[in-house]
């Protein structure tokens, strides 16, 4: 029975630190809009995935994201000069602009604090 407690408790933590983690990056992407988006409030009904993870972008692609010039957005935007690890967080954005409905990703350092590139 003792088990039980332990599984259930277990889950819970992970449940929580899940959630705690997409809200984060949800913050930290409504932060980036409204700084480097050409006109933030024309981004309309935003609507996020699940936050995901990987380890197989090379620092040669995200330098390519960064440099790449994204359509709505400013052109000179600056990011972390090193990201933290090898682990990146991503979290994709669907949103309206102009009746269009458009969608970016967005990748974030292994301690959550920064957008290292988004495409």
């Amino acid at each position: 029975m003792r088990h039980i407690y332990i599984i259930i408790g277990v889950a819970l933590t992970l449940v929580f630190t899940s959630c705690g983690k997409q809200h984060t990056a949800e913050s930290l992407v409504g932060d980036f809009i409204e700084a480097n988006a050409e006109e933030p409030s024309k981004l309309e009904y935003r609507w996020f995935g699940n936050l995901g993870q990987t380890s197989s972008i090379g620092d040669s692609v995200l330098q390519f994201m960064q440099q790449r010039k994204k359509e709505n957005f400013k052109a000179a935007i600056s990011y972390p000069t090193s990201t933290s690890g090898k682990l990146l967080y991503y979290l994709r954005m669907n949103y309206a602009l102009d009746g269009d409905t458009l969608q970016n990703t967005f990748y974030f350092d292994e301690q959550m604090e920064h957008i290292v590139a988004f495409k």
